[in-house]
């Protein structure tokens, strides 16, 4: 009688030891999928645009010949003294703006090439020239497009020219977010929210 009581005692010890460990294995698989929405969710988009980045590779063809000829090949390069940003609804590359908005008084916005307007690789918002050592630049202040009269479509990325019409394309990135701008819309980059990463 005392052995049975034994035996059954050890069985429901183990009952229970394999109770806890299911409902352990019940509490990791219904927790750790919450995670990833709420990472999802850190992507603000203050503006119209979200937040938008750029890096060294997102330099068009242009951009990058001219640089590797006047850093190693000892060739002469001028600075654009004005930098048009605008949008695309098919995407741009390394050597096409892709398919640019046109129509709804679309047009680039022009931001003169200055310590005042761009940030210093030192910090956000910053008007000095550069110290800093993550060769990240942003723009200091809120880039505003003319209000659509008409929709312009699903934008889908962005990019940097030496022109108001036409020109060289700098940079090309994709948006962080494809955005629908319909008519009446204000469309706008807050001022931080293109950043371009040079390395």
């Amino acid at each position: 009688m005392i052995r049975t009581l034994i035996t059954r005692a050890r069985a429901a010890a183990i009952a229970a030891v394999l109770a806890l460990s299911s409902l352990a294995v019940t509490t990791v698989t219904t927790v750790a999928p919450v995670a990833a929405p709420i990472a999802a969710t850190t992507v603000a988009s203050i503006a119209l645009l979200a937040p938008q980045t750029g890096n060294a590779q997102a330099f068009s063809d242009y951009a990058e010949n001219k640089l590797a000829d006047f850093i190693f090949r000892g060739q002469t390069f001028t600075a654009p003294s004005t930098v048009y940003v605008g949008l695309s609804t098919a995407a741009c590359s390394d050597s096409s703006f892709g398919t640019e908005v046109s129509g709804g008084s679309y047009a680039r916005v022009a931001v003169t090439s200055s310590l005042a307007n761009w940030a210093g690789t030192q910090s956000a918002g910053s008007t000095t020239a550069s110290t800093g050592t993550g060769g990240q630049i942003s723009n200091n202040n809120t880039i505003t497009f003319p209000t659509p009269t008409a929709g312009w479509g699903t934008v889908v990325s962005w990019f940097l020219a030496d022109a108001s019409t036409s020109g060289n394309e700098l940079i090309c990135a994709p948006l962080t977010t494809n955005k629908t701008i319909n008519s009446g819309d204000a469309v706008s980059f807050a001022a931080g929210a293109l950043t371009v990463t040079l390395q």
